[in-house]
C-alpha cells in the first residue's frame, strides 16, 4: 500500500496489530451485543439486557485496570514483553473462536435455557475483552521501542487508520454479504465469529516476528517483588508530574465517551428497535470513513498540534451525547456513526502518541503505558456502569409508574419502557466528558507553561 512508504518494517508490523485486533472492535463489540439481545429476550428478565451489557462490560475493564500498572512493569523485563503480549493475545483469540459455538445452542426452548447461553456469551465476551485490553498495553507500549518520539503521532494515527480499513471494514463486510444472499443469521453469526479469531491471530504474526523490545532490565531473583513495589514508586513519579498527571486523569473522563459509544451504540440502537441491518450498514460506514478522517486528523496535528486535534475530538463527542439523546430513527444513528467517525480514530491515536511522548523515561514505557491502560480501563468501567444503573433506574420508574414489573410487562411493553430509558443513559455520559474536557482545555495548559513542557 502507497500509504506505508516511508515506514520502517518495524513500524508496519506494529500498525498491522492494528489491522487484527480492530476486528474484535467491530464484531464482537458491536454485533455480539445484538446477538446478546436477541437471547436475553427468551430469559425470564428481558429489560435489563442494556445494564447487563454494560455490567459486563465494566467487570472485564474493572480486572484490566486492576492490573494494568504490573502488567506493564513485568513487561519492562527484558523479553518480557513479547512474551506477555502472546499470552493474552492467545487468551482473546480462543474466547472469540468459543463464541462461535452460541450461535448454535438452543437458546429458544426455554428461559433457563437461554438463561445458560446468555451467561455462556457473557463469560466469553468478558474473557476477550481482557485479552484485547491487555494485550493492547504491550501493543502501547512497543510504541516507543519500534519508532522515534518525531514520528510517533503519524505511526500511531496511520496504525488506528489501518485498522479502520482492513480490520473493521472486511469482517464486517463478510458478514454483511453473507446476510445478504439470505444465509441463516445464526450460521452467519457462528461463521463471522470464527473468522473474526482466524483474522485477529493471523494478522498479530507480523509483530510477534518483527518488533523487538530495545530497553529493560534482565530478570533477577526477586524482580517479581521489586516491580510490584515498583508501581507505588511509579505511581508517586506521576504524581510529582503535574502535566502528566493532569493530562491522564482529563484522559480518563473524556475517553470514556469514545469507549462507552463504541461499546453501548449497537445495544442503544436496538433497544430503540431500530433496523438491524441499517445500524451494521452505519456501522460499516464508520469503518471506510476512518481511515480517510485519521489521515486528516494526522494532517492537521502536524500543523495545528497534537493537542488541538485531542481538543476537537473531545468537543465532537460532547456533541454526539446530546445528539444520541434525541435520536429516534435509523437515519439519526446515520448521522451519529459519521460523527463518531470523524473523531473516534484520531481522538484516540493522538491521545496514545501524547502521552509517549511525556514518558520521562522511554525504557520503562511498559510501566507508564500499564498507567494509561489502568485510567483508560477505568474510564470505560464507568461509562457503561453509569448507562447501564441510568437506563435501570428509569426503566424501572416506568415500570412503577404502569404498575408493572419485569415479570407482569408484555413484550411490547418491556419494548417501549427499553427505548424510553435508553436516551437517559446515554445522556448521563455527557458529565463525565464535560469534566474531562474542563481538565484538558483549562488545567492542563497551565500545567506544561508552569514545566515549561511540550507536547
Amino acid at each position: 500500500m502507497s500509504i506505508l512508504k516511508g515506514y520502517t518494517k518495524q513500524e508496519v508490523s506494529w500498525m498491522m496489530y492494528d489491522w487484527a485486533n480492530s476486528a474484535h472492535s467491530v464484531i464482537i463489540v458491536t454485533i455480539l451485543p445484538i446477538f446478546f439481545d436477541s437471547v436475553a429476550e427468551c430469559t425470564a428478565d428481558s429489560v435489563s439486557s442494556m445494564s447487563t451489557w454494560g455490567y459486563a462490560t465494566s467487570i472485564a475493564m474493572a480486572i484490566v485496570a486492576l492490573a494494568a500498572p504490573f502488567l506493564g512493569v513485568f513487561g519492562d523485563i527484558r523479553g518480557m514483553r513479547k512474551k506477555l503480549f502472546g499470552v493474552f493475545l492467545g487468551m482473546g483469540v480462543l474466547s472469540v473462536a468459543g463464541l462461535a459455538f452460541a450461535p448454535m445452542m438452543d437458546f429458544t426452548s426455554s428461559t433457563a435455557a437461554a438463561g445458560r447461553v446468555a451467561m455462556f456469551i457473557l463469560v466469553l465476551y468478558i474473557i476477550s475483552t481482557i485479552g484485547f485490553d491487555a494485550s493492547c498495553i504491550y501493543y502501547d507500549a512497543f510504541l516507543t521501542d519500534i519508532t522515534t518520539e518525531d514520528r510517533m503521532d503519524r505511526v500511531s494515527t496511520l496504525g488506528y487508520g489501518l485498522g479502520y480499513i482492513g480490520g473493521s471494514t472486511i469482517p464486517l463486510v463478510v458478514f454483511l454479504v453473507m446476510n445478504l444472499l439470505n444465509i441463516d443469521m445464526l450460521v452467519c453469526l457462528a461463521f463471522i465469529f470464527a473468522f473474526t479469531a482466524v483474522w485477529w491471530l493471523v494478522f498479530s504474526l507480523p509483530l510477534l516476528k518483527n518488533c523487538k523490545q530495545k530497553g529493560g532490565k534482565p530478570y533477577e531473583k526477586g524482580d517479581i517483588g521489586r516491580n510490584i513495589r515498583g508501581v507505588v514508586s511509579t505511581m508517586k513519579e506521576i504524581g510529582r508530574n503535574k502535566p502528566m498527571l493532569v493530562y491522564i486523569i482529563a484522559y480518563f473522563f473524556y475517553i470514556d465517551g469514545v469507549h462507552t459509544v463504541i461499546s453501548m451504540a449497537t445495544t442503544y440502537g436496538t433497544n430503540l428497535g431500530l433496523n438491524q441491518t441499517g445500524m451494521l450498514l452505519a456501522l460499516l460506514l464508520v469503518q471506510v470513513l476512518g481511515l480517510p478522517f485519521c489521515l486528516l486528523y494526522m494532517k492537521l496535528s502536524a500543523k495545528f498540534g497534537a493537542r488541538t486535534m485531542v481538543g476537537v475530538g473531545i468537543c465532537v463527542y460532547m456533541f454526539i451525547c446530546v445528539f444520541g439523546y434525541f435520536m429516534n430513527s435509523l437515519w439519526q444513528f446515520w448521522m451519529l456513526a459519521v460523527l463518531c467517525a470523524t473523531s473516534q480514530g484520531g481522538i484516540q491515536a493522538l491521545s496514545r502518541s501524547m502521552y509517549g511522548k511525556l514518558i520521562p523515561d522511554k525504557e520503562r514505557s511498559g510501566e507508564f503505558f500499564g498507567f494509561f491502560d489502568i485510567f483508560g480501563k477505568f474510564s470505560s468501567i464507568i461509562g457503561p456502569a453509569l448507562v447501564g444503573v441510568v437506563s435501570s433506574l428509569v426503566a424501572n420508574r416506568l415500570l412503577a409508574e404502569q404498575g408493572l414489573t419485569a415479570a407482569t410487562a408484555t413484550p411490547e411493553q418491556v419494548d417501549a419502557i427499553n427505548a424510553a430509558s435508553g436516551p437517559y443513559g446515554i445522556l448521563s455520559i455527557l458529565l463525565i466528558v464535560g469534566v474531562g474536557g474542563a481538565l484538558y482545555f483549562f488545567v492542563l495548559p497551565k500545567k506544561l507553561k508552569e514545566s515549561g513542557q511540550k507536547m
